[in-house]
């Protein structure tokens, strides 16, 4: 995949690190590559419930975070992406130090972008997959005054 954005990088990380839910959950890059992307935050327990599987709406912006940033990697400038749909699979309790959350597109297009997301907890001892997701988002030509 290429980025027809010579600076995707930049604006994926301006973008998404500008929005309060990023903030407060303490999202940072560590990859950003074009259709790929990986966010890392600490881990807080309060984003779990029962037993310490992950919230669905937590899962769900992870998720759409992920999606979202690897589908912007891929955008022009002037373009950007609206998340209309997604599904997700809780599968295991998230216990760890930290979250890994990878995104990757899977299918790009000019007006829909289809992308995949896993979320795992770290620890020293390696990561457990705890759930993943599928988002699916309209790319949309932002309008000039």
């Amino acid at each position: 995949m290429e980025a027809p954005n010579p600076d995707f990088e930049q604006a994926v990380r301006d973008v998404v690190l500008s929005m309060p839910a990023a903030k407060h959950l303490g999202f940072d890059f560590t990859r950003i590559e074009p259709g790929d992307v990986e966010l890392v935050a600490p881990y807080r327990q309060e984003l779990t419930q029962h037993n310490g599987f992950f919230q669905g709406g937590v899962i769900g912006s992870l998720a759409d975070f992920a999606g979202g940033s690897a589908a912007g990697t891929l955008l022009a400038p002037g373009w950007i992406n609206m998340t209309v749909d997604y599904t997700i699979k809780i599968l295991a309790p998230a216990k760890g130090d930290k979250l890994v959350v990878h995104g990757r597109v899977l299918k790009a297009g000019s007006t829909i972008t289809v992308a995949a997301a896993d979320v795992f907890t770290s620890t020293a001892v390696g990561d457990t997959l705890c759930a993943t997701g599928l988002v699916t988002m309209r790319n949309i030509r932002l309008m000039k005054n």
